[in-house]
């Protein structure tokens, strides 16, 4: 949360800013050493400089989780809730790494993508693949919004039927518009502290959701959860523990985005560039600190909801031999929620889902409007560092994307073709991402401020899995 300017004056570099989040004024893709000062010690002092691990969060938890974990849930019960924590931690890994190399740079993933070689035409692989994205980034939210709208719509139907074409692409249009206004100025402020608001309520939600369940038939007890911990797989489970770490924690692109966040943060331009002093490797050592708190934080957070969610399908629909998909799946336990704890169950249920699903529209806006714009400009479109510039672009894309996802989510129920190449595309960036993340780590993080060997292991197993999961979905894809 922004608080009031810093005073000026060599003072002001000596302690840790007064401000939060960098001043909007200041252009944080510049790191020129004006904006040089100390890191907060104290974890206390850490927690208030947290914020980008927010908005991951909030882009983080949405379709993935409230719909496929529960559905997961509900298709192997608690055996597999192991795996949701096993799942989200080994991937923070790389999400830190790379930002540890952004914070110490100055520099944002999609910068380090196209050093990564082999270059093909002048690019690195990575670019040309991330150029290819833009339809995975295109079509990959439109699904999300639909389903938002049919929560709303359900509760609040515009027109005699709430699942009818009016309705939901009332919804859409509504949701649309509210996104869009939202993101006009196009600051980081507003993106953090929207995301920490309802990251916080839908966290609260998934947990008052699950203790619903007890006084009903669908308690769950601890025992359940202790089997659940087994570190067991079932035979014929396999796919589906594969699908689970591909689906739940953070992906490729909110790993790519977080670098862009904690630039706009200003944990780099307060950690300056890098002058081969020893002040600077405490400083950045202290700012690459508070930024790992900021990413445990979190995984907390998203771990907790994501393992409520399944915990839901595995204690609801696993006994009753229920597996929905899509949609169904909210109203499929809304309606056992209205009729185990009445009407004000299933009507919170659906309210919830909605906002957690709208949430993370919300939260990839930005993240992808940065993510477009920056590689839009790789192939020279325009000059990222003209602030300007790369605000306009910005600005312009943050209004195409929600309009198209919207205008494809109401038009198209199930476009499975569109979805089958976005998986490829996905399963490929996962890798790429992976690989782009030890080769920085190794040829441009200062070795300074790296971490000892426990952590290195821990990316390389990171890594490792991240990439033969994206080679067994790229090869399921086919």
């Amino acid at each position: 949360m922004s608080t009031p300017a810093p005073p000026s004056g060599p003072a002001a570099a000596a302690s840790p800013p007064a401000r939060t989040t960098i001043a909007a004024h200041v252009d944080p893709y510049v790191v020129d050493g004006s904006q040089t000062t100390e890191p907060p010690r104290s974890f206390r002092g850490k927690l208030k400089f947290l914020g980008p691990g927010m908005i991951t969060s909030a882009a983080v938890v949405g379709s993935g989780e409230l719909l496929t974990a529960t559905t997961l849930g509900a298709q192997v019960g608690f055996m597999l809730l192991w795996l949701v924590l096993v799942s989200t931690f080994l991937k923070v890994w790389v999400q830190v790494e790379l930002a540890r190399w952004s914070i110490s740079t100055g520099r944002v993933a999609l910068d380090g993508y196209d050093d990564v070689p082999p270059r093909v035409a002048k690019r690195g692989w990575i670019s040309w693949l991330v150029l290819l994205m833009f339809l995975q980034f295109f079509i990959g939210q439109a699904g999300v919004i639909s389903a938002s709208a049919f929560a709303f719509s359900s509760l609040f139907p515009i027109g005699p039927e709430p699942y009818s074409m009016l309705s939901i692409g009332s919804w859409v249009a509504i949701l649309v518009v509210v996104a869009i206004a939202i993101h006009v100025a196009n600051r980081y402020a507003v993106v953090e502290n929207i995301s920490t608001v309802l990251v916080l309520l839908v966290t609260v939600f998934a947990v008052v959701m699950l203790f619903l369940l007890h006084g009903t038939e669908f308690a769950w007890t601890l025992g359940d959860v202790a089997d659940g911990m087994r570190f067991e797989i079932a035979l014929g489970s396999a796919g589906i523990a594969l699908a689970m770490f591909g689906m739940t924690g953070v992906g490729a692109g909110e790993t790519t985005a977080y670098t862009y966040w904690v630039v706009e943060k200003g944990y780099a331009s307060w950690t300056g560039p890098n002058d081969g002093t020893e002040s600077w490797v405490a400083r950045a050592r202290g700012w690459i600190s508070v930024m790992k708190v900021d990413a445990w934080v979190s995984w907390a957070i998203y771990t907790a909801s994501t393992a409520a969610f399944y915990m839901l399908g595995a204690a609801v629909l696993h006994p009753q031999g229920i597996v929905p998909e899509g949609n169904e799946v909210m109203t499929t336990i809304s309606s056992i929620f209205d009729s185990a704890v009445g009407t004000w169950g299933g009507v919170l249920f659906l309210l919830g889902a909605g906002l957690a699903l709208f949430k993370t529209i919300l939260a990839n806006v930005p993240s992808l409007g940065r993510q477009v714009g920056h590689t839009l400009s790789i192939f020279g479109a325009y000059d990222w560092r003209d602030q300007v510039a790369r605000d306009r672009w910005q600005r312009v894309i943050m209004v195409i994307l929600p309009i198209g996802w919207g205008l494809l989510g109401t038009a198209v129920s199930s476009p499975l073709a569109l979805v089958i190449i976005a998986g490829i595309l996905n399963a490929v960036y996962l890798i790429g991402a992976a690989i782009a993340t030890l080769y920085l780590a190794r040829t441009q993080t200062d070795p300074r401020i790296r971490d000892g060997r426990p952590t290195s292991v821990l990316l390389w197993i990171s890594a490792i899995a991240i990439i033969v999961v994206g080679v067994i979905g790229l090869v399921n894809a086919f």
